[in-house]
């Protein structure tokens, strides 16, 4: 079924397993996004199921939702921040908000193909890079957004989102042939 179908479903039929089908496409990169920003796992995990909570508490409202997967980790991202707000000073914490994005990478068929020494080249590539753009680079290559949604979820311009996203491809490639 397609986000579209799922979003219809739970709207306009209270649809539980079309929930639980859209909970389980996003829960993963969901949580990992929330604890790039706060470095807790179970608050990650408390803020990602809060916004859950609210998509279905509000699932009648779901059509103004233009894009649900950009509604999600912007949700994420203002739930974090407002954590964040709420335990400690605003500016230690905003330093950390890029600092370490995934604590996993998730496995697809093509990187099975890729040798592991050159998948550790990569990945090691991808480490080295500065902090808000190795985020926006994992945001576009390892969870298919958009640099139109990166940007808004970040509170960015799409020109930044771009030219960060530039910068990251020159280094991994200059990276990749040394």
């Amino acid at each position: 079924m397609t986000i579209h179908e799922l979003i219809h479903q739970i709207q306009f039929n209270d649809d539980e397993s079309a929930f639980n089908e859209l909970y389980k496409q996003h829960i993963v990169k969901l949580y990992q996004f929330a604890y790039s920003f706060l470095d807790d796992r179970e608050a990650g995990e408390e803020i990602v199921n809060d916004v859950f909570l609210r998509i279905w508490i509000g699932r009648k409202n779901l059509n103004s939702i233009r894009n649900i997967q950009v509604y999600l980790y912007v949700a994420v991202k203002n739930a974090c921040l407002n954590h964040l707000r709420s335990i400690s000073s605003k500016r230690v914490r905003e330093l950390k908000l890029t600092e370490a994005y995934y604590f996993h990478l998730s496995i697809d068929p093509a990187q099975l193909l890729i040798s592991k020494e050159l998948q550790t080249e990569v990945l090691k590539a991808i480490n080295e890079l500065p902090p808000r753009c190795r985020l926006i680079f994992r945001m576009v290559k390892e969870d298919d957004l958009s640099c139109n949604e990166v940007a808004t979820i970040l509170g960015l311009s799409n020109k930044t989102v771009f030219a960060q996203l530039t910068i990251a491809l020159k280094k991994l490639d200059q990276a990749l042939r040394a």
